[in-house]
Formats: C-alpha cells, sequence, structure tokens
C-alpha cells in the first residue's frame, strides 16, 4: 500500500488517530500488558491452555539451600591424592581442592588422612578402618 493511502496520513493532528479518548491504541494495554503481565488474573485462561506449569515448583528439583554443590567418595581419593607416600598415610586436603563433604561410597585400598569440612559416618568408618582419619577444624 502507498505511504499516501494510509489511514496515518489523513489523522494527522487528531492526536488520538480515531481510537477515542486519551491512551487507548498505545503502548500495551491492547494486549493486556507486557509479556507475562497479568498471568495471575486476566490472562489466566491463557495460562491454563498453554503454560499449565508456569507456577509452582519443580518437584524433581530439590530447593539450592539444601544442596552441597561439591562431593567425593572414598573411593574417589586415590584420584585426588597428589604425592603418594608407599609407606605412611597419605595427606589430602579436599577443602582446597573445593569438595565440601565425603560420602562413603566405594573401597578404601589405603589410610588416608583426609581434611574435609563434612562428611558422613560412613566414610569416617571406612577410613578409620583402612587406617586412616579424617581432619576437621
Amino acid at each position: 500500500m502507498p505511504t499516501r493511502l494510509r489511514k496515518v496520513r489523513k489523522m494527522r493532528g487528531s492526536r488520538t488517530h480515531g481510537y477515542g479518548q486519551i491512551g487507548q491504541h498505545r503502548h500495551s494495554g491492547k494486549q493486556g500488558g507486557h509479556g507475562n503481565a497479568g498471568l495471575h488474573k486476566h490472562k489466566w485462561s491463557w495460562l491454563t491452555i498453554h503454560d499449565p506449569d508456569h507456577f509452582g515448583r519443580d518437584p524433581f528439583r530439590p530447593p539450592s539451600w539444601r544442596r552441597v554443590s561439591k562431593w567425593a567418595n572414598v573411593g574417589d581419593l586415590v584420584s585426588l591424592a597428589d604425592g603418594s607416600d608407599p609407606k605412611g598415610a597419605v595427606s589430602i586436603d579436599l577443602e582446597a581442592k573445593g569438595i565440601e563433604k565425603l560420602l562413603g561410597g566405594g573401597d578404601v585400598t589405603r589410610a588416608f588422612n583426609v581434611r574435609v569440612s563434612s562428611y558422613t559416618e560412613r566414610a569416617k568408618k571406612k577410613l578409620e578402618e583402612a587406617g586412616g582419619k579424617i581432619l576437621t577444624e
């Protein structure tokens, strides 16, 4: 359509361009708000059809404040050991490696002295049976 035949050319100077009182046909009022505005109010029926899982939590994702971000099993201590002493217990600082918790999975083949902030009872038992210990401060 040529520019000269458009409605805006005829309506120049009329302030509302034929849309009634001030504010009509401006901004986002004609669509009920920007983005997700009104999903709990006037866009509820749209939400129930097109996005029913929008509100609420995901039951398969636990709250982030309960999650321990970094952990290791006692079976992983052999690969985490920097230098190995063939005779005595090997010292490992898991806190320096960014590991927050030691879990009891796997087997302990030798004695380890492990520095970690938290651990499970099973991990402590396995380390002590192998001749090692857990150092916490």
